[in-house]
């Protein structure tokens, strides 16, 4: 009869984890959210652009965009320009002030193979943004996503 009890329980245990295993695959899905280059900024103010709502709220979380890679600087860059529409030449900008509303900077949390200008892709990271210069490339950048990676989609 112990056993019987006990294999009831351990069988009990089993169901009751698996019924709990699609709200858990539920939460690590939810911890993603995507972003549209639509969804970047809520207007041009007096000072120009100004970020959404949606992008101040995601600061710190897990976040995808679907785009384009702009030709990187060199083959062995860490990071890439994500563009909205397919680019051949990368929007390298001097300074913050003339960025562009429709590209964010990609910096890979390790090595990946680029792809071509006009392959889509889906870009997978965590968000930061606020006006920031690469130390190392001089690059100046407005939103970025750090320890990223990305696929063709």
């Amino acid at each position: 009869m112990d056993t019987l009890f006990s294999g009831l329980i351990g069988r009990r245990r089993l169901l009751c984890a698996m019924a709990g295993l699609p709200l858990a695959l539920a939460g690590k899905a939810a911890a993603e959210e995507t972003l549209g280059f639509n969804e970047l900024y809520k207007s041009f103010g007096v000072l120009g652009l100004e970020f959404s709502d949606k992008l101040k709220r995601l600061k710190g979380k897990e976040v995808a965009i679907s785009g384009f890679m702009a030709p990187p600087l060199k083959a062995e860059a860490a990071f890439f320009v994500l563009t909205e529409i397919p680019m051949s030449l990368c929007p390298f900008c001097s300074s913050d002030a003339d960025w562009p509303d429709n590209i964010l900077v990609v910096y890979l949390g390790r090595k990946q193979t680029f792809v071509q200008f006009n392959a889509p892709i889906m870009a997978r990271g965590t968000l930061e943004f606020g006006s920031w210069v690469d130390p190392e490339t001089g690059f100046v950048s407005q939103i970025r996503l750090r320890n990223a990676a990305f696929e063709t989609v």
